[in-house]
């Protein structure tokens, strides 16, 4: 522990010293293993230079544990933008920056820019089919059978409560995912085809609203893109013993609807009784409730 010691109290690290922590990391003594790793984490993210040279190493056992640390230093580095971030913005920011951030505090290591060519992508698809001057009706149908038949996204009702609902890399990956993720990923295809939609937080669930100065009607991505009325919503509204507010149709900002993932999120980890998981959202949904 000798070695450990010493070079705790050094600013940097020399490449023979970067090197017998990575060999330490498979160290026999787990009490040794245990604090290397709490050594290198130390380091922050000037020890990703380091370490990821190592995530092709022939030892297992270094491979695996030099994985685990890459994330989590990662994810340490994501946390603490996105926490920096919800602290600094005002309630109009851009959203999909802001949930590729929350994204990347779970999954560091996504490339963001291949997700965002593939909503480009899914918007030139949709451009060359789109009616120009029709009902919004027909219009909303060809954006539903594009994502909901031909791509195949649907609601996850058989792990409503899974995590990845929210996230929405892993909404793309999947195909899956809860109202307010899926409302999201309608919001940005939308955006891209400058169509006039907005989110609206209906407690419980939440649908997109599409608004033109001759039609105003909500969308359902939950539900396979279904089209609703104002008046079923309301219906909806009633049915759930919340009652008619017309505030409940107010567009939610960027701010609202990330604090809708986040609080979800908190939800499903609180009820996994995943404590550390809980805590870093809470540390979100206090920020962005500010």
């Amino acid at each position: 522990m000798t070695f450990l010691a010493k070079n705790a109290e050094l600013g940097g690290l020399s490449c023979a010293q970067q090197e017998a922590l990575v060999r330490l990391l498979d160290d026999d003594d787990p009490a040794i293993s245990e604090a290397v790793q709490g050594r290198i984490l130390d380091c922050g993210e000037g020890a990703l230079a380091w370490l990821k040279p190592h995530l092709l190493e022939r030892n297992p056992a270094i491979r695996r544990k030099v994985t685990h640390l890459v994330e989590l230093i990662g994810r340490r580095g994501a946390d603490d933008q996105f926490l920096a971030a919800c602290l600094r913005r005002g309630e109009e920011f851009d959203l999909e920056t802001a949930i590729w951030a929350l994204a990347r505090t779970r999954y560091p290591g996504i490339n963001v820019g291949a997700y965002q060519a593939l909503l480009d992508g899914y918007a030139r698809d949709l451009e060359t089919h789109l009616p120009t001057g029709g009902r919004a009706a027909t219009l909303l149908a060809v954006i539903n059978r594009y994502l909901f038949e031909q791509l195949g996204y649907s609601g996850n009702e058989e792990d409503y409560y899974e995590p990845d609902n929210s996230y929405l890399n892993r909404v793309m990956d999947r195909r899956l995912g809860n109202p307010v993720s899926l409302c999201i990923l309608y919001l940005f295809v939308g955006r891209r085809l400058r169509i006039p939609l907005s989110g609206i937080g209906l407690p419980g669930h939440f649908v997109c609203r599409y608004q033109s100065p001759k039609e105003e009607v909500y969308i359902d991505a939950f539900n396979s893109g279904r089209i609703l009325s104002k008046a079923d919503c309301i219906r909806y509204l009633v049915q759930v013993s919340y009652g008619y507010q017309e505030g409940c149709f107010a567009p939610a900002s960027p701010r609202r609807m990330l604090l809708r993932v986040c609080s979800n999120l908190h939800q499903i980890y609180h009820h996994q009784r995943n404590r550390q998981e809980t805590q870093r959202l809470q540390r979100y949904v206090v920020a962005l409730a500010r």
